[in-house]
């Protein structure tokens, strides 16, 4: 039973909610998804933890987000497979096979879908039948460190598509032919996906720069250098772009988020973390989500100002970006859960727990879900934390919602789809 102090405060925070949202509204069209924009029709909210409608089963950890298309969810796993699977029925339909790890999202466009494949190339396949169409080899793939956890997803604008590479290239290229339109060269690994906002297109590199380019020429309208931190000097931009108004928001390994100038490139403000990364960055109904890895925090705040509106804390890291319905709030954590927030206050509504979860959970944590006093005699090293998270069934990705469903993917190789 909620407390009166409580009906007060979420009560404050609605209200405040409310007259920010229809103001930001009123004054700022919203029209791109590629944006880190979330714009999509009023869905219902999940007020109770949906149960399992169908579970596809792969051989190997997903770190790509689902991304559905008319009937099918399309997935990659770093097996090198990309699946279609049917939305009703969890039904395979088609795979397709590349030479490296797929841990990115697909770019659908018309009947064709764009693949950045892991293995330095970029595919153009039919979404029905999954067969090729044309490919664009980049001069290959490289991995940072083992928390470079994702590759950088297409996206598709006026028939160019847009991609990052692990050579350390920005490219442009064709849609129908796969033909290079442009390229630009940052100083390291780029696996950001990137923005784009009218003729300008964002996005960071591991060199420690947020960069701005034109999208019709790849000239270079601006460069931004993060500050660094004691523990990642160079400031590695590992983060994805959102845009929104004149502000590009980005997270950096320097344990900083920034809010840029969309055209000029300097900082508005930026919010500095104590504990880790702040990578997660969605804006949704005028308001910015950040989602924490190890400081373990949710945050919505305005963001023009970058004032907090509401800060929560988490049970666990997320990686993943927001996905959302009318009142609530959706995203993954890297210990094997779904979970669920009113999106006015902050307030946590209900978590689904995966199988591997629920099964190891007692190998490494307390009841509460904090530590074992001996988890340091048990993982000795950062990559072995990781190794837990695969086998907790982390949920690195963003997860997709709809009025039917909610679909995301595990490191456990599992697909879930939950039904109301």
């Amino acid at each position: 039973m909620k407390t009166k102090k409580f009906k007060r405060v979420e009560a404050y925070y609605k209200a405040f909610y409310l007259i920010f949202l229809f103001v930001s509204l009123t004054s700022n069209k919203i029209t791109a998804q590629n944006n880190g924009i979330i714009a999509t029709k009023i869905i219902s909210d999940y007020n109770e933890v949906p149960g399992i409608n169908w579970k596809f089963k792969t051989n190997a950890p997903l770190f790509a987000s689902p991304v559905v298309n008319e009937n099918f969810v399309y997935v990659g796993g770093v097996d090198s497979i990309l699946f279609a699977i049917d939305i009703k029925t969890g039904i395979e339909k088609w795979r397709f096979h590349t030479k490296g790890e797929i841990r990115s999202n697909v770019c659908v466009n018309d009947d064709q879908l764009y693949l950045n494949g892991g293995d330095g190339n970029l595919y153009a396949i039919n979404k029905t039948t999954g067969n090729l169409l044309w490919t664009f080899s980049s001069k290959g793939e490289r991995k940072y460190d083992f928390a470079d956890y994702f590759h950088s997803s297409p996206i598709f604008k006026k028939g160019i598509v847009f991609f990052c590479s692990g050579d350390g290239n920005f490219y442009a290229v064709d849609s129908k032919s796969g033909n290079l339109i442009w390229s630009f060269k940052t100083g390291s690994i780029v696996h950001s996906t990137p923005a784009i906002d009218n003729d300008k297109i964002f996005f960071g590199s591991f060199d420690g720069f947020v960069y701005a380019l034109n999208s019709t020429n790849g000239s270079l309208i601006w460069k931004f250098k993060t500050v660094g931190h004691l523990y990642f000097p160079v400031g590695e931009v590992q983060g994805s772009p959102a845009v929104y108004k004149n502000l590009v928001f980005i997270g950096a390994r320097d344990y900083n988020v920034y809010a840029l100038d969309k055209d000029k490139g300097y900082c508005h403000w930026n919010k500095a973390f104590t504990n880790g990364w702040g990578l997660s960055n969605t804006v949704q109904d005028s308001v910015l989500f950040t989602g924490t890895a190890d400081e373990r925090v949710l945050i919505a705040s305005d963001p023009e100002t970058g004032k907090e509106l509401w800060n929560v804390k988490m049970e666990f890291l997320v990686f993943g970006n927001v996905a959302n319905s009318k009142n609530n709030l959706y995203l993954g954590t890297t210990n094997g859960k779904i979970l669920c927030f009113n999106k006015l206050s902050g307030r946590k509504l209900w978590s689904f727990e995966t199988e591997s979860y629920l099964e190891k959970k007692l190998k490494y944590f307390q009841a509460d879900d904090s530590y074992r006093d001996d988890i340091y005699s048990i993982i000795k090293s950062n990559e072995q934390f990781l190794d837990v998270e695969c086998e907790l069934g982390g949920v690195f990705s963003t997860p997709f919602v709809s009025e039917d469903f909610i679909i995301f993917p595990s490191t456990n190789g599992i697909l879930y789809c939950l039904k109301r």
